[in-house]
């Protein structure tokens, strides 16, 4: 059985487990989060925001949901699901979800398989997670960042960090011992014909591992590659958008992929499993 996950943390500094009371969250120390009519709660405090509206933007969530409902990213989430899956975890964190599309397709291939899982799942973007919560109600979704996992410590069996910003430290509290973490990032040649469009010199993006403390230990690597034809001018907008390259491009190279009508991509990115040895 799929189920939300329920081992939450205050977010403020006493940090105290939280335990639901109807539709709000509360700690021994009077602390409450509401659950928003969406389905999520808001575990980002006001003074850990580094800007007002911290994370992905509304417009750029719903390129992104429009763009990945379209099928384009199928192979790679289903490699991810089997990866996710191969040793059955009891619990998974998916940190920087976004509008939950890759987590969406690991519960359905979970519940298929009959697995019981909790789950749980946070981005810094309350666009985005007001984008999965509504969609989804199998997990427990929230808004919060890496840098301060409202989690109990030692209780996640699979974290997954796709397309995402690491926080070493953070990542190593929560997992359970032998806890895996699961990370997707670009490879060498990810969208590189977009990227041919948009930037005049297009640098090689070394090979590197997204994680360096010396406790991780990388236990599998593999490399998933193949190309998709965008075949509309929309959705080669979307993926634009989606991007950190529409804030990277100069306004001429954003200009020349926005007159585009179709566009052949490849995608191109590592899929690993590291653990902590600590």
């Amino acid at each position: 059985m799929v189920q939300p996950f329920t081992k939450l943390c205050c977010p403020l500094n006493c940090g105290s487990a939280l335990v639901l009371d109807g539709k709000t969250w509360r700690c021994e120390n009077g602390h409450s989060f509401d659950v928003a009519k969406q389905g999520y709660v808001n575990l980002l405090p006001v003074q850990n925001k580094r800007s007002k509206d911290p994370g992905d933007s509304k417009a750029m969530v719903q390129a992104r949901a429009e763009f990945l409902a379209s099928g384009f990213y199928q192979p790679l989430a289903e490699a991810l699901t089997r990866v996710v899956l191969q040793q059955q975890p009891k619990s998974i964190l998916d940190a920087g979800c976004g509008e939950g599309y890759y987590l969406r397709q690991i519960l359905d291939a979970a519940q298929t398989s009959g697995l019981n899982i909790d789950l749980v799942a946070l981005d810094i973007s309350k666009w985005a997670v007001q984008a999965a919560a509504r969609s989804d109600k199998r997990a427990t979704w929230l808004v919060a960042s890496n840098n301060q996992i409202p989690i109990a410590a030692g209780s996640i069996d699979a974290l997954l960090c796709v397309f995402g910003f690491p926080v070493e430290a953070e990542f190593a509290r929560v997992l359970a011992p032998n806890g895996r973490l699961i990370m997707v990032d670009p490879a060498e040649n990810h969208l590189i014909e977009l990227k041919q469009v948009i930037y005049t010199d297009v640098k090689a993006k070394p090979y590197q591992l997204p994680i360096t403390g010396a406790s991780w230990q990388l236990t599998s690597e593999q490399r998933v590659t193949f190309t998709v034809t965008l075949p509309s001018n929309q959705a080669v907008r979307d993926l634009l958008v989606m991007t950190p390259h529409l804030y990277r491009a100069s306004s001429e190279g954003r200009s020349r992929a926005e007159a585009l009508s179709e566009l052949t991509v490849t995608v191109d990115v590592w899929l690993r499993e590291f653990v902590n040895c600590d």
